[in-house]
């Protein structure tokens, strides 16, 4: 079973409405005996009236009572940073602060706007915001090291509101080469988004599956890391389009796919 590494529950997320048991239950429910937590963590985020952060020495306690309870369905303790230039370096400090499983990367600005609230960016031609968004998760990986996974590439895409408008390798080559370098570089795996294909469906996107000239570029570059991830908020939607989307990475010539443990990739067989 491909694990699932990209969870949140409402006990760290404060976006999240799932406890970690209703999350562990509808895991176990659907055959699948590990997932991955990586709780919200954004420093310096907009002011929108939440604590986008949380005591990093709660969760390490709470974590291992969760462990402790879970029993022999294996939870992996992960974080989710939002990158943004400025908070770099304090991001690398504190991913290096508290023992974790696995470090996801994200980008959820956009010139320092929240784009899920305020959709300003989308009356940009989308082959320029598309551009700038590739060039800002190549610029969070050229400036972090301390993480393993570059999360939701496509995540800019999911509230478009031309449903024509999907990122492609043909529109941004040379940016998605320059995110891909570095990633590679620096062993950092790509995570396929699960919910991306479901947002997509739903909101009558054209297209809904990542492209695959940005997955084959990927692979021609020697990208060979790919996670799995639904980025589960709410009951009902762990591991959602996961057979499609493991269908789909297999038809494209991977094989594998990895979990982090202690930061270190483990392979299993798509």
């Amino acid at each position: 079973m491909i694990t699932d590494g990209h969870n949140h529950t409402k006990h760290f997320s404060v976006d999240a409405g799932q406890t970690i048991d209703e999350l562990i239950n509808e895991a176990k429910s659907k055959g699948f005996n590990r997932l991955g937590i990586t709780e919200h963590y954004e420093i310096d985020y907009v002011d929108d009236g939440l604590n986008w952060m949380f005591d990093l020495d709660e969760y390490n306690k709470t974590f291992e009572e969760w462990r402790a309870k879970a029993g022999d369905f294996e939870l992996l303790k992960g974080i989710e940073f939002g990158y943004q230039t400025h908070v770099a370096e304090e991001i690398d400090k504190v991913a290096a602060s508290i023992p974790l499983d696995v470090v996801l990367m994200s980008v959820h600005l956009f010139r320092g706007k929240d784009f899920y609230v305020d959709r300003e960016c989308y009356q940009l031609p989308a082959k320029e915001l598309h551009s700038e968004y590739i060039n800002i998760m190549a610029e969070m990986c050229e400036k972090c090291n301390n993480f393993d996974v570059v999360a939701h590439y496509d995540y800019i895409n999911r509230y478009a509101e031309n449903k024509n408008d999907f990122i492609t390798y043909e529109e941004t080559p040379k940016e998605f080469d320059r995110l891909f370098e570095v990633m590679i570089a620096k062993e950092k795996a790509l995570e396929i988004n699960t919910k991306s294909i479901q947002k997509h469906r739903a909101g009558g996107f054209t297209r809904c599956l990542p492209d695959a000239a940005i997955i084959n570029r990927y692979k021609e570059m020697g990208g060979k890391l790919i996670t799995f991830g639904s980025d589960s908020h709410f009951p009902g939607t762990f591991a959602v389009c996961f057979d499609e989307a493991v269908e789909y990475m297999k038809s494209l010539g991977f094989t594998e796919s990895v979990y982090y443990k202690d930061h270190k990739p483990h392979f299993e067989a798509m």
